[in-house]
């Protein structure tokens, strides 16, 4: 989550989710808006600490530098009343230093300073916003994972779910080369009349997020096109669903 302080091309059918945030105007022109990007060290963090676990393996001593971060929960929403997919859009800051980095190589090299330092090159708020599943880190003692995915899908979704709505679909590792934190995966199905909310995060934590719906006759193609920039949640979701829960549903 944030501290407060030319998008991709369409698929051939002309199909990105349609926009669902009926209490806030336009969260992608917000979200997009960047000024003023510059990169420092990261001195302190909640989310995050750099660690080097140092080793002997088959008698070779070893070091492996990684993050220790928070593990997280994904839940993947059916919409029935749209008969479409719930996905979020939002500004992800480390994409839009690596999509820097990428169109104009250099820039990050020369940023090891204490003090942030202006980035050389510049792109777009959009180079940095993603499409994917509503999320949450677990950081909150006490809480089940089942209530992480139910507070999310109420803070970024604006849907109300018990924990009981909620069916686990798989626990994973995430980025095993750098953090090797877990992830669960939930699934809900849910109407419209379970959005009793507008969604798009928390405003006091600095959160613009855009709530959108994928058509189910769309998903596949959405999922498969490399120009859209997605999570690997997002593909991984989609392709469990059209699997073990489409061939289920009855007509439209």
């Amino acid at each position: 989550m944030p501290r407060v302080a030319s998008r991709a091309r369409q698929l051939e059918s002309g199909a990105e989710p349609t926009a669902s945030s009926p209490a806030r105007a336009s969260p992608r022109v917000a979200m997009e808006r960047i000024e003023g990007a510059a990169v420092g060290r990261c001195a302190a963090s909640p989310y995050l600490r750099p660690l080097t676990l140092h080793y002997r393996q088959n008698g070779t001593q070893k070091s492996w530098d990684f993050m220790k971060t928070h593990d997280s929960v994904t839940i993947l929403l059916f919409n029935s009343s749209q008969r479409s997919l719930v996905l979020v859009k939002q500004f992800r800051p480390a994409v839009y230093a690596n999509e820097v980095e990428r169109h104009f190589p250099g820039s990050l090299a020369a940023l090891d300073r204490d003090s942030p330092q202006v980035l050389p090159g510049s792109l777009p708020g959009s180079a940095g916003v993603t499409y994917e599943l509503c999320a949450g880190l677990v950081d909150q003692p006490g809480l089940s994972l089942e209530e992480v995915a139910c507070r999310e899908a109420w803070e970024e979704c604006g849907y109300h779910l018990a924990p009981s709505d909620v069916r686990r679909v798989a626990t994973y590792k995430s980025g095993v080369g750098v953090t090797g934190s877990s992830q669960t995966m939930f699934y809900a199905e849910v109407t419209d009349a379970h959005r009793s909310g507008p969604g798009g995060g928390l405003a006091e934590e600095g959160e613009l997020i855009e709530v959108v719906h994928l058509p189910l006759d769309r998903a596949q193609a959405f999922a498969d096109n490399p120009d859209v920039p997605k999570t690997l949640g997002v593909i991984f979701g989609v392709s469990w669903f059209l699997s073990c829960v489409a061939p289920g549903l009855g007509p439209q």
